[in-house]
């Protein structure tokens, strides 16, 4: 536990900066827009990417923990659903904070494994996060497209996240080995996605709730910080996951809503605020159940 509080901490660091960063407004408002399109569009495809076409992809042993990651994926897209007739939201406001029941902080994500399994850690979590990104994209995109009648196929074939590791993915089945200086560029650019991920993060954070919206953004926090990881440790229980394969699988369901969940909300005619307060939220209350998780793990 003490190990990972210690990779708990920094990363809560570089989130609270980016928070403190923004609020006293140091670097300019407008900056942070465009780090979110760098980290998104350029830095973080390029870790993505990166690291899957350079490691090998052993589909036998990470099998199943692709399996328990895509069925407890479409457990927390049910139990999004289930918010609709039991609250009555509007269609707009449902649209919008559908994804944050799934999606989650990949940001976070690699850097715990980075930070308790070294490069290990980040090759399966990679792999996991390869397989469930797509699926997490086309759910997202899926539901506010239909709200805002948007073509569903041109986002998706667009998203740097998807083409980023169907192609890293690919590249590494393909057995063809990466050329040194294109690595070696991937590497530069992946190196700071992380850091200005969490700042990101950071930056983004806001709490501005209205009374109309609490019973909504509540249900989704308990849905996706403690509904999906509970799912998806009763999963790698009856299928016998273990290790790494175990703890990214859990991680990665325990993470909180992911922060580019605001930049698709906006992108797509979505309730940007509403999604931005939920993530909020759901980043300041993984303090707590994130180190909750890591102690089920041993860690």
């Amino acid at each position: 536990m003490l190990e990972a509080v210690g990779v708990l901490l920094p990363i809560a660091a570089l989130i609270a900066l980016g928070h403190l960063l923004k609020r006293w407004n140091l670097l300019g408002r407008e900056v942070w827009g465009g780090i979110e399109w760098l980290v998104y569009y350029l830095l973080f495809p390029a870790l993505l990417f990166g690291t899957l076409a350079t490691r090998p992809i052993d589909l036998g042993a990470g099998g199943t923990m692709v399996l328990v990651g895509i069925l407890f994926m479409l457990g927390g897209m049910a139990l999004g659903l289930i918010a609709r007739p039991l609250l009555n939201p509007s269609a707009r406001s449902f649209a919008s904070v559908f994804q944050c029941g799934f999606r989650f902080n990949t940001y976070i994500g690699f850097a715990l494994m980075g930070g308790l399994y070294g490069a290990q850690g980040i090759a399966a979590f990679a792999l996991l996060a390869g397989f469930v990104i797509p699926l997490a994209n086309l759910a997202s995109v899926w539901a506010l497209a239909r709200h805002g009648r948007q073509p569903l196929l041109r986002e998706l074939l667009r998203n740097p996240l998807i083409i980023a590791t169907f192609g890293g993915i690919g590249w590494s089945l393909s057995g063809l080995p990466l050329p040194q200086t294109l690595e070696a560029t991937l590497i530069f650019l992946g190196e700071p996605a992380l850091p200005l991920g969490l700042l990101a993060t950071g930056a983004g954070l806001t709490f501005l709730l209205t009374r109309r919206d609490t019973a909504l953004v509540g249900y989704f926090l308990a849905v996706k910080l403690l509904a999906v990881p509970a799912l998806a440790w009763g999963l790698a229980l009856w299928l016998d996951l273990q290790g790494v394969h175990l703890a990214s699988a859990l991680i990665l369901a325990a993470l909180p809503s992911a922060s580019s969940a605001y930049i698709l909300a906006v992108r797509m005619g979505g309730d940007g605020p509403l999604v931005a307060t939920t993530v909020g939220l759901a980043t300041i209350a993984s303090a707590i159940t994130l180190p909750l998780w890591l102690g089920v793990l041993g860690l």
